[in-house]
């Protein structure tokens, strides 16, 4: 039994959080027959791709020419159910409630949308094959492309970055940043699923890297720990609000290397073939082939 004083806090705390002034802004309100996105359903999905792109190093282990065919057909099967579901969850979460939802037409949008995913696995896997290698090029340390797929936290966030940047070409909203998020959790790289990136890109050790939505990346790309590929702060629309949609992160252009904590910031271009150092602040072009370092101080 509470005390009254108990009683009385409770009954006004419950009257406060009841109040729907207070949670107008920040409360989804689930609709009778709308599935909700759901991270843990994300998770069982990222881990059937990474199965398919990777076999034998996800999910299964006793993956083999012999039974490839089998474990490719039971894991597409699952992933297109979860996939569809989700995708509709994410649509529905998007929707304009005002107007009359038809489910059943979101529903075929959300099948045609997972096979069209499901469609893409083998680019996905094609330039995830480049990742790795560029990975265990670029690190003396790397024994096998193995220990690459199966330690490296860059290619886990990289295989998420990929997958959710697939979703979004398809215009599945919501699901994607979820993924990129999860990565962003497990692994401390920040991709947004809306950067392009091109193929043989390699994040080296990894933590602390941020790369923003509206960034380019070119091919044969190398970037270091703690790199950040951000925006400067937001131009103003008339009224004061930040004017988003814009391009404002920088673009990479091909065979560049980004070392550790350099931070790049506006929509700026770093060349070709151009070399920026590590400690350093960017925000002015980077000719292709150029070397960016700190500059030492005159004693």
């Amino acid at each position: 039994m509470y005390s009254c004083n108990y009683a009385e806090a409770i009954e006004r705390t419950v009257e406060q959080l009841s109040d729907y002034n207070s949670f107008k802004t920040i409360c989804y309100q689930h609709h009778d027959g709308e599935p909700f996105p759901s991270e843990k359903v994300l998770h069982e999905i990222v881990e059937l791709c990474r199965s398919l792109i990777f076999p034998g190093f996800f999910g299964r282990a006793n993956v083999h020419s012999g039974t490839i065919g089998y474990h490719v057909g039971v894991n597409i099967e699952r992933l297109i159910g979860l996939l569809s579901e989700q995708i509709l969850a994410g649509l529905c979460f998007t929707c304009d409630h005002t107007r009359e939802i038809n489910l059943d037409e979101l529903r075929k949008t959300s099948m045609e949308k997972a096979v069209a995913f499901i469609e893409s696995l083998p680019q996905l896997r094609k330039i995830l094959a480049t990742d790795v290698e560029a990975a265990y090029n670029g690190d003396p340390a790397a024994e096998s492309f193995g220990e690459v797929i199966a330690c490296y936290p860059a290619i886990r966030a990289i295989s998420n970055y990929r997958i959710a940047h697939s979703l979004i070409e398809l215009g599945v909203p919501l699901i994607p940043r979820m993924i990129s998020e999860m990565a962003h959790s497990e692994t401390g790289i920040d991709i947004h699923p809306a950067a392009t990136i091109g193929s043989y890109f390699t994040i080296d050790h990894g933590t602390g890297v941020v790369i923003g939505a509206t960034a380019i990346i070119g091919n044969h790309v190398k970037i270091y720990q703690g790199v950040t590929l951000g925006a400067k702060s937001f131009p103003l629309d008339e009224n004061g609000n930040p004017i988003k949609g814009i391009p404002r992160h920088p673009i990479i252009g091909d065979n560049v290397i980004i070392y550790s904590n350099a931070t790049i910031l506006g929509r700026i271009t770093i060349g070709a073939d151009a070399t920026v150092g590590g400690n350093i602040w960017v925000t002015e072009d980077v000719e292709p082939g150029a070397r960016v370092v700190q500059t030492k101080a005159s004693r």
